[in-house]
């Protein structure tokens, strides 16, 4: 802990210099090499041993899959689902195609549902104690090929499965599920767990996503219930990058993934990972097998394949069920550190007795009066925030410079923005250092942080424990060096223990940095710049080594240190800006839909952008919300008017109308009256009473609907002779039936620009589709 004490006028400062250069070099070798470790290996030939998982066979299995878009339903589809059937027939497997409905209620009270096309194979063990899931999904997404969402993860399941085959017989059964549907509902996997034989039994699924198309595959989320599972990763898995932290966050979150539907509807336990940098090119045109990192598809399918062969060979009895808590578990220097979430409390309440121990050890002796420390620990709010909020601002900035920045989550290349954010959070707080530490006292500062981490430790110990870590180790540590320095006052302590505190805050801080910052985006550049100015806090005692004493001397020094992470933060956004620039191969995304109301006859362009970039504004110019729910379009929107076109709407018609009592029993058959119709929205509603959902297109639907006057239902890849829908209403109530068709291009259609060069399809479901409504009345 550092001292306020001038040295003696005239006394050399060398040494300490020296001492705190050395510091500062080990601390940030150590930074790098935490970096250096998160990254995938090289990828393996395709003269691999047979046994092993080899990126590059599995690379093939990408640009087979990801040729061209594959929606639900498309004869690409179909092409993908026959080449998956007789690739893994070529391995043995007895692999068939589930043909099945899928059916999901969204928090919103929507239902979507989809025909799917599920591909299932079974590797047979030998002893079978349960069955380990192997699944991804086949699909793309309407606006790309998706080579690394999914391919990439159907590809490295493929892999693994050959890997498997060749070697040893299994104890348990390994069945491959390639499911359908994922990006548009995941009703693939709901099909599955709902309607197969062999999802009655459960078992244990490792699923295999992306959400990106390079970086270090992250097992980002589990079954609750999970130290026994997050020990078998750890110890099988030779690439293993995962934190518990992200499990609590992705709790939080609406998004979904086959995973997710897997663990609501079955009896299932497991892991989901995915790769998530890169995200520029995230279900856009641009997500083509070339993009692919070969060395993070090896990582995915080496820890893939080595985790499903640790699973098929145990016994999984117990690991089939959820285990009785949470493992807290975090990425260290290539290892995985994991320990039972029982010990998160104790470990927090430690973290606390430390820093108040440390609290009144520094008032005692006088180097910290409690008045001093409680000044220091309100202060240290100003880099807690201005660090985070200083990062945000630098996006802000970029936006303004590169309007095109506005519809990203992270630019296509963000390297040196992400330097440049961090470097600009250490400006933060190393001002507020050299600015206080004169009148408020270096000790009372560094106790400050160690105040908030300890707090922090605390609060995360009881509403995200598995993100508990990330405070209460570094708090721990920084107390026991503080405490050591003030109890053994030898010149030579001082610095083992700021190195030593600094190194644990190093391990267990900078990978969360290094893993948020991809996963959040510069966009959002606040959320990781937060645990970054938390690890700056935490090396306050290290950086103290590289002040001088407060002499005129000393004061310019100080002021040296912030103004060169200000410097570096402003040279690595030029160079960010430089080498980041928009071209054919690197666009800006724009996003625009083609609005048809057969009703009323007028057409708009609409566009869910947050500030319609330069091409889109051509089409759309005002802000206001639809009138009428069209699927993917709620809210406001940019709208402007456009020319109707010669779209015709679908054919309804009442294929029979039944009385029970005091109910009607109404089936009404939707069909497309024009090609290339790849959903279809059914908006009923009633004058009176209320209406539910029946069985639509064979399926039951769920029937939360009742009570209700409405029912939205969003249905994909409906069947070529039309879609078939059953409802009932009250007996005397009329019923208006919209629907709404949806098809991708919007070339041809009147009024429309061509993009320019430099400008593309952005990744989403609101980008590019053609939507035409009608209402028919019914009875």
């Amino acid at each position: 802990m550092p001292a306020n004490r001038s040295r003696a006028a005239g006394r050399p400062d060398h040494p300490r210099r020296t001492g705190g250069l050395l510091v500062l070099a080990l601390l940030l070798g150590l930074t790098a090499w935490s970096g250096v470790s998160l990254q995938p290996p090289d990828p393996a030939p395709a003269d691999a041993p047979a046994t092993g998982f080899s990126a590059t066979r599995a690379f093939a299995h990408v640009e087979a899959v990801a040729s061209e878009v594959h929606v639900p339903g498309s004869a690409a589809s179909d092409r993908v689902v026959d080449g998956l059937v007789d690739t893994l027939g070529g391995l043995g497997l007895d692999a068939r195609v589930q043909n099945a409905v899928g059916a999901v209620r969204t928090a919103s009270g929507e239902t979507r549902m989809a025909r799917v096309r599920n591909v299932v194979g079974v590797l047979e063990g030998s002893d079978p104690t349960g069955r380990v899931f192997l699944t991804a999904h086949h699909d793309s997404v309407e606006t790309g090929p998706g080579a690394a969402d999914d391919a990439a993860g159907v590809a490295a399941v493929l892999e693994s499965v050959r890997a498997l085959a060749a070697g040893p017989p299994l104890r348990n059964d390994v069945v491959v599920v390639l499911t359908d549907a994922e990006e548009a509902c995941t009703c693939g996997a709901e099909a599955f767990a709902a309607a197969h034989p062999l999802a009655s039994g459960g078992g244990v699924v490792l699923n295999l996503e992306a959400r990106g198309t390079r970086g270090p595959p992250i097992m980002f989320e589990t079954s609750p219930g999970n130290a026994e599972l997050a020990e078998v990763y750890a110890a099988a898995a030779p690439h293993p990058v995962a934190t518990s932290f992200a499990v609590e966050v992705y709790r939080l979150l609406p998004n979904v993934t086959d995973f997710s539907t897997l663990m609501a509807e079955g009896d299932f336990t497991g892991l989901n990972t995915a790769f998530i940098d890169g995200a520029a090119a995230y279900h856009t045109p641009q997500d083509v097998p070339e993009r692919l990192d070969r060395g993070t598809l090896q990582a995915l399918g080496d820890n893939a394949l080595a985790t499903a062969r640790e699973l098929a060979g145990r016994d999984l009895s117990g690991l089939a069920v959820p285990a009785a808590g949470d493992a807290t578990y975090f990425p260290v220097l290539g290892d995985l550190v994991r320990y039972p979430g029982e010990l998160v409390g104790p470990l927090a309440a430690a973290a606390v007795a430390a820093v108040a121990l440390l609290v009144l050890v520094v008032h005692r002796r006088g180097s910290s009066p409690l008045r001093r420390t409680v000044a220091g620990t309100v202060l240290a709010v100003v880099p807690l925030v201005g660090g985070p909020l200083a990062a945000q601002g630098l996006w802000l900035l970029l936006v303004a410079v590169r309007p095109g920045y506005a519809q990203m989550l992270d630019p296509w290349r963000p390297g040196w923005f992400r330097l440049a954010t961090v470097a600009l959070v250490a400006a933060v707080v190393l001002s507020w250092y050299a600015l206080l530490r004169r009148r408020v006292g270096a000790v009372p500062l560094a106790v400050g942080g160690l105040v908030w981490l300890a707090v922090l430790a605390a609060v995360l110990a009881v509403v995200a424990p598995g993100g508990a870590y990330l405070a209460a180790w570094p708090a721990m540590a920084g107390a026991l060096a503080g405490l050591t320095t003030a109890v053994v006052p030898a010149p030579v302590v001082r610095p083992a223990a700021a190195l030593l505190a600094g190194a644990v805050a190093v391990v267990v801080l900078a990978p969360t940095v290094a893993l948020f910052l991809p996963a959040l985006g510069v966009s959002t550049a606040a959320a990781p710049s937060a645990p970054a100015a938390l690890l700056l806090l935490a090396l306050l005692p290290a950086l103290e080594l590289l002040f001088p004493d407060p002499d005129a001397a000393g004061r310019w020094g100080a002021a040296v240190v912030p103004a060169t992470a200000f410097v570096l933060a402003a040279a690595c956004t030029a160079a960010g800006l430089a080498v980041d620039r928009f071209d054919a191969g690197h666009p800006v995304p724009s996003r625009l839909a083609y609005v048809l109301d057969r009703d009323t006859g007028q057409a708009s362009w609409v566009s869910t952008e947050r500030s319609p970039g330069a091409w889109t504004a051509g089409h759309v110019g005002s802000r206001f919300e639809l009138p009428t729910q069209y699927p993917y379009l709620d809210g406001a929107v940019w709208s402007g008017r456009a020319e109707p076109a010669d779209l015709a709407a679908a054919e309804v018609e009442t294929v029979a109308d039944t009385v029970l009592g005091t109910r009607r029993e109404l089936t009404v058959r939707v069909t497309p009256r024009r090609p290339g119709v790849r959903m279809l929205a059914l908006d009923l509603r009633t004058d009176s009473g209320t209406v539910v959902a029946g069985r639509i297109a064979g399926r039951d639907v769920p029937q939360e609907e009742l009570g209700g006057s409405r029912v939205w239902i969003v249905f994909h890849a409906p069947p070529e002779g039309g879609l078939q829908a059953t409802f009932s209403i009250d007996r005397d109530a009329a019923v208006d039936l919209r629907v709404v068709e949806g098809s991708d291009g919007l070339e041809g259609l009147p009024g429309f620009r061509p993009r320019p060069d430099g400008v593309d399809t952005a990744g989403s479901h609101s980008a590019d589709v053609v939507l035409v409504a009608a209402t028919t009345r019914l009875g």
